[in-house]
Parts: C-alpha cells; sequence; structure tokens
C-alpha cells in the first residue's frame, strides 16, 4: 500500500461539506481540518497495483466544491 496525503482546499465555507462527502466514501486513513492555504489533510493508503494519480482522480476530485488539491507521495517510513 502506497501512503499518500492530499491537501484540499475547498470553496470557501464548504469545507465540513467536502469532509462529510469524503468520510462518506470510506477511502481515508485519517482525515483533518487544518489551518493554512489548504482546509483539509487527507491520508489514505492506495493499493500497490492502482496508478496514484487515476485513484485520486476516481475516488476523490468528483466531490464538488474541490477546489484545489496538491498530493504527496511518501516513500519511506522511519
Amino acid at each position: 500500500m502506497n501512503c499518500v496525503f492530499v491537501q484540499i482546499r475547498c470553496k470557501p465555507g464548504t469545507a465540513y461539506k467536502v469532509a462529510d462527502a469524503i468520510v462518506l466514501r470510506e477511502i481515508h486513513s485519517e482525515l483533518y481540518s487544518t489551518s493554512g492555504a489548504f482546509d483539509l489533510l487527507l491520508k489514505l493508503y492506495i493499493p500497490e497495483e492502482q496508478d496514484v494519480g487515476k485513484y485520486i482522480n476516481d475516488n476523490l476530485l468528483d466531490i464538488e466544491d474541490i477546489e484545489r488539491t496538491l498530493t504527496t507521495l511518501t516513500f519511506k517510513a522511519f
């Protein structure tokens, strides 16, 4: 499994709505509200055989009111 972090910027006033939509999809390991340039931080594990970009596009980016994302791939835990 590939551990991936996705920072999510939502349209103003929609962060809770977006978070609820993510929770209903049951794709995440952890989901946090954050301060700064992005509203939410999503941690998810993507199966090794899945293409990361396609998985995120198919399972996350069709949620209404997501304005922008920033994906960080991980390589090794210390």
